[in-house]
């Protein structure tokens, strides 16, 4: 109650709508409505002005900004009638939150600054915390700063425990963007405290959102992964607004290199500030869609998003908001190699006005950003004192920010001429990298946060090549790819509800099946399961056992009478490293761009070749750009090697060459070949091979033609029964692969590009996927997937793979066949027989496999390219 008012049972029903307005949004509103009309019928301005308040924060509260705003300046307006400048000023306050959240900060500092100049004791309070989350908004962060400092100890001491608890959390989400996150922290918690002691179920999801920012900014990711999905059950509950969750989530995927997931949440955020009406936040979500399409290397979107957000910004007149989006500018046109009229005065503002800002990665990314554009235009002295200044944040703050620190070093030693210290930045980075992977248990989130590592290690690439040494080139390309899969992922502790959710995976996939294209309600239901289940796995902290890999030294490969074949790709130029006999060489190959175009071509012939619906022409024409494409692949790859000769082969692929299928390739034909993501990898599963060929399971899944047969003939071949018809269930075989040593899948295979953890074999009563597999305490030494794309995976950043055969292998499968391009899959009885003999008489699965292709030279078209797709992975001899 206003000091000096008479209380009157209208303006205590106002005051219980404006109390409520704090604690229940969506209830106030009518109430606050119900207390203006009797305001107004009883002719008490007084008690019409605090009803209008509480009505136009109830607005606030659930998103309805432009009406929030006419209620609050009625609000003010009656106020100035009854004559009560204590009262105008009372409404100023949440008058000036909301105008800002409808892009006029100066109006908003208008409302507030007279506000502050009118109110006293805890009013002023008040007034002083809301100017300090209106000033920290709009980027003036040491003025926001000085005004929570002097607000927080005035609203103690007017024990006005809801205005603290608020002004706790803005200022520990200041805190957290200065990365001062033992300061962040204690506000949080304080805050949260508070928020459940005044029953405020909407605000403690609030908090819970803002935990998952500090801990994104912190580097935590799982911990922060807890608190986003905490604060969205909450806030969607209670029908809150949840534009900056999705705004966070942005982040915090970003923060692990996952892109698409990435532009996704920004889109979302974009989507709900739009829809909220909150103008003032539309172009950070904005900023994310940019930093998103920049980490895809998708420039020219990165441009796009990243200007749009700059004009807002300039509009709102935000000055370090458009610096930070003027940086992602100059970025996405240094990597684009796009023309930028930026002078150097206005690199060095920017640079100035983000420093000043404290925001340390975004300097520190304005000082690498600024110094690359120094270099280019010849400026060196000025290029290295921004690589010196970004230097320092090695020392200290979160792992990205020290490893880019390291970065920045190693750049600078790079332009002076001081290799070995380059290197040893170089080194220290990645470290700093992969030791901050290991905190992460989910799968893709550690495959996907080599995106991290990517300039690092195109710098050690690019120091090895200019040494010359094919033994640097051969370190820093193992150090450089697939260091996941040496890791068995983490397996998740025993989760009911995780298995629950597979469960209902499975049913609702197998329902879609029988509904076929008409199931729109099944597929939202099995998107919405999906989600659930890869947000319940990401919960899972990493087992910190993990330590980054050593890559294998070339004396510890003992080839035997094999050669191994490592492609190497950096800057668009592809070159191969060859070991025979212990001699190691390097050649340059060509432009890694022709390459890709082969592949696809291979690809597509294949593709062609497989559809027995195809005219006998188109299946000719098809036919003969297989052999050519194959002809021109094979010399761009091979043609300058001819050390390897007849040997069996041991390949390493890079980039597009991951999906080659080698046995096509006139040098490949015939002879075993295994293929392995790495070097150190081949070495690690070659030591964990066993001669014994052990207990063997065999299974079918339906909707395979020919897979019934398939299997009874293969399991015929070791005198097992197979799993079949409805005993080939996701129960029963994933019992067969925990306990077999060679299992054999023949099933429909299905990678899944969005989302490869869901890349699946189906099966009786559904699809097994990836997340199955990684419960497994055991998997078998060899795997046979007789399917289509079975052995294909995603690529991310660093050659690191995502996928069903990626999951084998990380989880302990020393060999695996399968193919890497569609196959007639009635076709492929002959190879598996044949294949299954060989390894049974004891031939190693690479020579099982080239003996099986070969026999079936001269047997139609149909045999010649089902068994051409497959191929042997991982130690294979």
């Amino acid at each position: 109650m206003l000091s000096g008012m008479k209380p009157t049972p209208v303006l205590a029903q106002a005051h219980e709508a404006l109390r409520r307005a704090d604690v229940d949004a969506g209830r106030a509103a009518p109430e606050a409505q119900r207390a203006v009309r009797r305001a107004l019928a009883e002719k008490d301005d007084v008690a019409a002005s605090v009803a209008e308040r509480a009505w136009g924060r109830a607005l606030l509260q659930t998103g309805d900004v432009d009406n929030a705003i006419r209620h609050l300046r009625h609000s003010v307006e009656l106020a100035e009638t009854t004559g009560s400048s204590e009262l105008a000023g009372e409404t100023r306050i949440p008058l000036a939150a909301a105008l800002l959240q409808r892009g006029k900060p100066d109006d908003a500092l208008r409302n507030i600054d007279d506000a502050v100049r009118i109110l006293d004791g805890a009013g002023k309070a008040r007034a002083r915390a809301q100017r300090a989350d209106l000033l920290h908004q709009i980027g003036r962060l040491d003025l926001a700063q000085a005004e929570y400092d002097s607000a927080v100890p005035l609203l103690r001491r007017a024990a006005d425990l809801l205005n603290l608890q608020r002004t706790l959390v803005n200022r520990g989400i200041l805190h957290t963007e200065r990365h001062v996150f033992a300061a962040a922290e204690a506000d949080l918690t304080e805050a949260g405290e508070l928020a459940r002691r005044l029953g405020r179920r909407l605000a403690v999801g609030i908090i819970a959102e803002n935990l998952g920012f500090l801990e994104t900014m912190r580097g935590d990711v799982p911990a922060a992964l807890a608190h986003l999905s905490r604060a969205e059950d909450a806030i969607g509950a209670l029908g809150g607004q949840l534009g900056p969750v999705f705004s966070d989530q942005a982040e915090l995927l970003l923060s692990v290199g996952a892109r698409s997931e990435a532009a996704e949440a920004a889109q979302r955020a974009v989507a709900a500030f739009k829809r909220e009406r909150r103008r003032l936040l539309v172009p950070g979500a904005r900023l994310l869609l940019a930093q998103a399409a920049a980490l895809g290397g998708d420039w020219t979107n990165a441009l796009g998003h990243a200007q749009r957000a700059h004009r807002e910004f300039v509009a709102q007149q935000r000055e370090e908001w458009a610096a930070l989006a003027q940086l992602v500018v100059l970025k996405a046109q240094l990597a684009s190699s796009r023309r930028t009229r930026i002078s150097s005065e206005q690199v060095e503002s920017m640079v100035a006005t983000l420093t000043s800002a404290s925001w340390p990665a975004a300097a520190l990314e304005a000082h690498l950003a600024a110094a690359r554009l120094a270099l280019a235009r010849g400026e060196r002295e000025r290029g290295r004192a921004h690589l010196r200044q970004a230097g320092a944040a090695s020392r200290h703050g979160p792992a990205a920010l020290r490893a880019r620190g390291w970065f920045a070093r190693a750049t600078l030693a790079w332009d002076t001429g001081n290799l070995q210290a380059s290197s040893r930045a170089v080194r220290a980075g990645l470290r700093i990298l992969d030791e901050h992977a290991a905190a992460l248990g989910a799968t893709d989130l550690r495959a996907r946060s080599a995106a991290h590592r990517s300039e690092l290690s195109e710098l050690g690439l690019k120091l090895a090549l200019r040494s010359g040494k094919p033994a640097q080139v051969f370190e820093w390309a193992e150090r450089g790819r697939a260091s996941r899969l040496a890791h068995r992922p983490v397996r998740p502790p025993d989760d009911p509800e995780l298995a629950v959710l597979l469960a209902e995976l499975r049913a609702t996939v197998a329902e879609i099946d029988r509904a076929g294209h008409s199931a729109p309600k099944l597929r939202s239901r099995q998107s919405a399961l999906e989600r659930r289940i890869r947000d319940r796995t990401r919960l899972y902290p990493g087992d910190g056992a993990h330590r980054p890999v050593t890559p294998v030294k070339l004396a510890e490969l003992e080839l035997g009478d094999r050669a191994l074949v490592e492609f190497v790709q950096l800057n668009g130029a592809l070159h191969a490293l060859s070991l025979v006999d212990g001699r190691l060489r390097l050649r340059a190959l060509g432009a890694a761009e022709s390459v890709a175009g082969l592949v696809e071509r291979l690809a597509f012939a294949l593709r062609r070749l497989a559809q027995r619906t195809g005219v006998t022409r188109s299946r000719e024409a098809a036919l003969m750009l297989l052999e050519q494409a194959a002809e021109a692949l094979d010399r761009f790859l091979f043609s300058g090697i001819p050390e390897i000769g007849e040997r069996p082969l041991v390949l390493v692929p890079t980039g597009s060459l991951h999906s080659v299928p080698w046995s096509v390739l006139p040098s490949c034909a015939g002879r075993p070949v295994t293929v392995s993501p790495s070097a150190t990898l081949w070495h690690s599963a070659a030591a964990r091979r066993d001669g014994a060929l052990g207990r063997v399971a065999v299974a079918a899944g339906p909707g395979l033609a020919g897979a019934r047969d398939e299997a009874r003939a293969v399991a015929a071949l070791h005198g097992v029964t197979p799993l079949v018809d409805d005993a080939a269930t996701v129960e029963a075989v994933l019992d067969a692969v925990a306990t077999a040593d060679v299992v054999h899948l023949a099933a429909h295979g299905r990678l899944a590009v969005d989302q490869p953890l869901f890349s699946d074999l189906r099966l009786h009563d559904g699809p097994l996927v990836v997340h199955d597999l990684e419960r497994l305490e055991r998997v078998p030494r060899t795997v046979v997937l007789a399917s289509c794309d079975s052995g294909r995976s995603v690529v991310c950043t660093g050659d690191e793979l995502l996928g069903l055969s990626a999951a084998f292998m990380a989880s302990g499968t020393v060999q695996l066949i399968a193919s890497v391009v569609p196959v007639p899959d009635a076709e492929t009885l002959p190879l598996m027989v044949e294949f299954h003999r060989a390894l049974a008489a004891g031939n190693s699965p690479a020579a099982a496999l080239a003996d099986a292709q070969k026999s079936l030279r001269g047997s139609g078209l149909e045999a010649l390219v089902a068994a051409a797709g497959f191929g042997c992975f991982g130690a294979g001899h």
